[in-house]
């Protein structure tokens, strides 16, 4: 499996269907959760990290923070840049392990499950970075789906979905050896069908818990849904809020 898969895969009908998949309610709900957790004063400055097509910088550049977001696809930050004409939002082409700085922001966060998509070492890079890029005493807010708790007690091997006019499916295997979830993804688009192949490493709460306390983020808090509730076995997603350690 392409451990760069990455680098190609976030272009064309994939960012079709995350756009069919993804409802203004569902952007207003992480924003403002976001906010909750961040603790940023309104003109704070607020990295979005891996921030695809930009929905949650946007969203909070409505909310009046200054936003910087930051992801490796070229089609992503176009839109991105296009959208935010007029607004107090930046978007930056490069690599989440290679974030502006150092000290430059208020607060950060990592939503939809990009935690993850690089190998353990690239990981630990990324959460070091992220570090590096905060204030001291600014907090970093981490979402996904797919820590351990989350994934394996239901894990569903092949699964599809009709979003928009995209049929989109999954087939994902669980490679214990290595910790991560092997994925060929299908996209099928009047009658056009396309493969792309996708590699996940999973964590355990504990485990992103002290990965972030090895690049100085000193974990505050872990929720299980928007509204503050706890996480669990079986929650469907991971809400991790870390603090910068002052030096």
């Amino acid at each position: 499996m392409q451990n760069d898969w990455y680098r190609s895969f976030f272009q064309g009908i994939a960012l079709d269907m995350w756009r069919n998949a993804m409802t203004v309610e569902m952007t207003e709900a992480d924003a403002s959760f976001l906010e909750t957790s961040l603790q940023v004063p309104p003109g704070g400055r607020v990295l979005d990290v891996a921030c695809g097509l930009g929905r949650h910088s946007l969203a909070l550049a409505r909310r009046g923070y200054a936003v910087t977001g930051v992801d490796l696809s070229a089609e992503s930050i176009a839109e991105a840049r296009g959208l935010a004409a007029g607004m107090s939002a930046e978007f930056l082409l490069g690599d989440m392990r290679e974030l502006p700085g150092p000290a430059w922001f208020d607060g950060a966060f990592c939503f939809g499950n990009s935690f993850g998509y690089l190998e353990h070492d690239g990981n630990r890079a990324m959460l070091a970075s992220v570090a590096r890029a905060l204030q001291p005493g600014g907090r970093f807010v981490i979402e996904t789906g797919i820590a351990a708790e989350s994934l394996l007690p239901t894990l569903k091997e092949r699964f599809w979905a009709q979003l928009g006019d995209v049929l989109f499916l999954a087939d994902r295997r669980y490679n214990a050896f290595e910790s991560c979830l092997e994925i060929e993804y299908t996209f099928v688009r009047d009658g056009v069908r396309e493969t792309r192949p996708a590699v996940s490493r999973i964590y355990t709460v504990a485990e992103i818990r002290r990965m972030c306390g090895e690049a100085g983020l000193t974990t505050v808090s872990i929720h299980g849904s928007l509204d503050g509730g706890p996480y669990q076995l079986g929650s469907p997603r991971l809400l991790l809020v870390a603090e910068k350690t002052a030096p």
